[in-house]
C-alpha cells in the first residue's frame, strides 16, 4: 500500500524523475481509472459511498515489438492502447457505479472504439475539409488555406467541449477529471497523499489529454500544409491517412510538455491547451478526490511489488 510518504513513494518509481511522474488517468462514471507503465487501476464510487478498486495488466504491446516503441510510432500505439483501456474502464465504471451487472463483449467493445473513431474523424477531419473547400477558389495560398481549414477544426473542437459540458452528468465527471489531475500534482510535488493536501493543487495539467487533442489540431494544420491543395477527394484520403502521423508528432511534443512543464517558454507555448482545461476540469469535493487517490494507490502500490 502507498503510505503518507510520498517522497519514499517518488524514490520507489523508477520512471518518476522530479517533478515529472508517467502515470496518466482518465475519469469514468463516478470514477477515476489510473495508468502506469505496466497496469491501469479503477475506482468507483458505488451507490452505496463505499469505493471499489481493482486493478488490471496493461503491458505496452512495445516491450513485445521494441519497434512500436520508437519516437513517432509510439504515439499512435499509446493512442490505441488507452482508447482500448478507456473503453474497459467506462464499461466496467458503470457496473460499479450503477450495482448493475452490465457485460459487452470484445465484439461490442471493438465495435464501440470503431463507431467513436469515426464519428471523430468524420467530424474533426472530414467535415473541415468539406467545408473549407467552399473557401478554396478565394484562397490560393495553400498555406492560408489549410490554416483557414485548421481554423474551422478547432472551432468544431471547441463547440463540442462546450456543448457536452452543460450537461449534468459531463459536468460531474469533469469533476472527477479535476481530482485526477489534482492528485498527479500533488504526487509530483512530493505531497502527502490526502484531500486536505492536494486540493490546493489546480485541476490544470501539461499532460492532460484535453490538451493532446488541442496539439493535435495544431499539427494537422502543419501537416496538412506541406501537401498544398490537391484534389477533394486526395484530400480527404490524406486527412485520414495521415492521422497516426499527426498523432505521433503531438504524442512527442506532450511528453516535451510534461517534462519541461516549469519551462516559462513551453508554458506559453503549450497555454491554450491548459485554458481549455478550465472547461473539460471543475473542482472536486473531497469524496472524488479520494476516489482517485484509492485507484493512485492502487496503481502504484503495482509498480512497487513489480520492482520488488
Amino acid at each position: 500500500m502507498l503510505k503518507n510518504n510520498s517522497n519514499k513513494n517518488n524514490k520507489d518509481i523508477n520512471s518518476c524523475k522530479k517533478k515529472y511522474c508517467d502515470i496518466g488517468g482518465q475519469a469514468v462514471i463516478e470514477g477515476v481509472m489510473m495508468r502506469s507503465r505496466n497496469f491501469w487501476a479503477l475506482s468507483v464510487r458505488r451507490p452505496d459511498k463505499t469505493i471499489s478498486t481493482n486493478i488490471y495488466p496493461a503491458q505496452p504491446i512495445s516491450t513485445r515489438h521494441k519497434f512500436l516503441g520508437w519516437p513517432f510510432i509510439r504515439g499512435t500505439v499509446s493512442l490505441v492502447e488507452s482508447l482500448s483501456i478507456g473503453f474497459k474502464a467506462l464499461s466496467y465504471s458503470v457496473n460499479e457505479a450503477t450495482d448493475e451487472d452490465i457485460k459487452f463483449s470484445k465484439k461490442e467493445m471493438a465495435i464501440s472504439i470503431i463507431i467513436a473513431v469515426i464519428f471523430t474523424v468524420g467530424i474533426f477531419f472530414v467535415a473541415p475539409t468539406l467545408i473549407g473547400r467552399s473557401f478554396q477558389a478565394y484562397i490560393h495560398n495553400s498555406f492560408l488555406y489549410n490554416l483557414l481549414e485548421g481554423i474551422i477544426r478547432i472551432l468544431f473542437f471547441l463547440v463540442y467541449i462546450f456543448i457536452v459540458s452543460l450537461l449534468k452528468d459531463i459536468r460531474r465527471l469533469f469533476q472527477y477529471h479535476g481530482a485526477e489531475h489534482k492528485t498527479i500534482a500533488a504526487f509530483e510535488n512530493n505531497e502527502e497523499l490526502i484531500p486536505e493536501k492536494i486540493r490546493k493543487y489546480s485541476t490544470l495539467h501539461m499532460r492532460c489529454g484535453t490538451n493532446f487533442l488541442l496539439i493535435v489540431m495544431v499539427v494537422a494544420i502543419f501537416v496538412f500544409a506541406v501537401l498544398g491543395k490537391p484534389p477533394i477527394y486526395w484530400r480527404i484520403i490524406s486527412r485520414i491517412v495521415l492521422i497516426p502521423v499527426i498523432a505521433g508528432i503531438s504524442y512527442e511534443l506532450i511528453k516535451i510538455a510534461g517534462r519541461f512543464a516549469d519551462n516559462k517558454f513551453i508554458y506559453i507555448l503549450f497555454y491554450p491547451g491548459l485554458l481549455l482545461q478550465k472547461i473539460t476540469t471543475r473542482q472536486p469535493d473531497d469524496e472524488q478526490i479520494e476516489v482517485a487517490v484509492e485507484s493512485f494507490k492502487k496503481v502504484l502500490e503495482a509498480e512497487n511489488s513489480k520492482r520488488t
